[in-house]
């Protein structure tokens, strides 16, 4: 593995891309990214990590919603969108970690924030419904039907906010490394295939 290796993750509601994230992460001892760069990022921007939780990678692609937190008002009191500050904020932070050292990142943008990174993997885990509802109702204890409606509201949000920021589309295989299908492939095999691609 190279002294710098980030390896960054999207992934559908469901698939394991977090499992797999933190699988990796301890099997080849570099550091992982998810909810804790939400802490990085409020040390580092001086917002509250309840504030980060609560915009976390939620839509923000919305006419309504830009008119209401000021997007069209540039005159001499402009202020940037809280989304957007949020949203650089997490991109701050994520470069300057990712410039210090290895790293596996989970979502939030990452394949494109990182992009022009030497050494860098990106992976998309996805899955079939069935595989991703099976193992939402057991986290969540909740029905099949319910864990498939969470897993589309989640890939949408997801899409939404990712759609948003980035200059292409949210799961476009064009702009990954490797795409992963765990409903095949189950989570075992995916973490050896991405140790074997670094």
């Amino acid at each position: 593995m190279k002294e710098k290796q980030i390896i960054t993750i999207g992934r559908q509601l469901g698939s394991g891309g977090r499992e797999i994230g933190r699988r990796l992460s301890k099997e080849l001892g570099i550091p992982f990214y998810d909810r804790e760069l939400l802490s990085k990022a409020a040390e580092k921007s001086g917002y509250s990590r309840e504030i980060l939780e609560k915009h976390d990678e939620k839509p923000t692609n919305s006419f309504l919603y830009a008119l209401a937190m000021g997007i069209g008002n540039f005159g001499a009191n402009y202020q940037r969108p809280l989304a957007l500050e949020l949203y650089l904020a997490q991109f701050n932070t994520m470069r300057k970690l990712a410039e210090e050292g290895p790293g596996i990142f989970i979502g939030r943008c990452a394949d494109y924030v990182l992009a022009d990174m030497p050494d860098t993997l990106h992976v998309f885990i996805h899955a079939d419904m069935d595989f991703r509802a099976g193992r939402v109702m057991e986290w969540e204890k909740i029905s099949r039907k319910e864990a498939e409606v969470l897993c589309l509201k989640g890939d949408k949000d997801r899409a939404a906010y990712y759609n948003y920021y980035a200059d292409h589309e949210w799961g476009d295989s064009r702009y990954y490394d490797l795409c992963l299908n765990t409903g095949k492939l189950g989570i075992d095999k995916a973490v050896e295939l991405i140790k074997s691609c670094i």
